[in-house]
């Protein structure tokens, strides 16, 4: 790459960050980003700059680019907080309905390290529970959910493809749930995966390894979820020290 070229590049990537954060946070309510020729004035950027920057943003999804109509913004992104413990359908009641598809559910030999971080005694099984979750019929995340038979076995009982497992829980054991360890990949979509959540192969996803304890400590849910990158941003305020 040439240096004209990467400077190029650099600065087309700069506009995209910006753009981005005003597509993610509603700047653009009309669905329609201003025109090249305005971007070029706010951004102080050649027209071959923001036209790369666009196409970024296109690549990911965000927005489509259509001649002699303009910019759209072609997919909504919801915001998930990371600051409180709680389901999908606690967070995201404001953005519109959460359905959950039940695909497996039933009693399991545990992976070793899955009995280790529920603290299950060897030989016991645990719970599996797999669901496609979706927003408005839109998925958003493919849940793999192991509890410990004591917590897990009343839960089959109960309205799986219409309520949070969290709040479940808390009604079946009449605890509060504490707190939860978390982490959080980037990986690709691999086929089965993209085929359940309606992605192409290899799109990114987020993934979280979720691992929730009740008020006394007990471990009790273990999770990895993938979320689509392209529906899902997840958000937390940090505070230094």
């Amino acid at each position: 790459m040439t240096e004209p070229r990467r400077r190029r590049a650099d600065r087309a990537r700069q506009v995209a960050d910006v753009l981005r954060h005003q597509v993610l946070s509603g700047a653009f309510p009309a669905g329609t980003l201003p025109a090249e020729s305005q971007l070029c004035h706010d951004f102080a950027a050649s027209r071959n700059t923001v036209r790369e920057a666009l196409g970024l943003l296109a690549a990911e999804g965000l927005v489509e680019r259509l001649p002699g109509v303009g910019t759209l913004v072609c997919s909504a992104k919801y915001a998930h907080g990371l600051d409180r413990l709680a389901g999908l359908a606690e967070t995201l009641h404001h953005q519109g309905s959460i359905t959950n598809r039940v695909r497996t559910v039933g009693l399991v030999d545990p992976p070793a390290v899955v009995a280790r971080r529920l603290r299950v005694p060897d030989g016991e099984q645990v719970v599996y529970l797999e669901r496609v979750r979706s927003l408005d019929g839109t998925p958003v995340s493919l849940d793999l959910t192991y509890l410990p038979q004591d917590i897990g076995v009343p839960l089959l009982a109960e309205d799986l493809a219409g309520r949070d497992v969290f709040v479940l829980i808390e009604e079946l054991t009449g605890q509060s749930l504490g707190h939860a360890d978390i982490s959080i990949e980037a990986v690709n979509a691999d086929s089965h995966s993209a085929d359940l959540l309606g992605v192409a192969d290899r799109a990114a996803l987020l993934m979280v390894d979720r691992l929730t304890h009740l008020a006394d400590g007990r471990p009790v849910d273990l999770e990895w979820i993938r979320f689509r990158g392209d529906r899902l941003t997840l958000l937390s305020r940090l505070h230094r020290f």
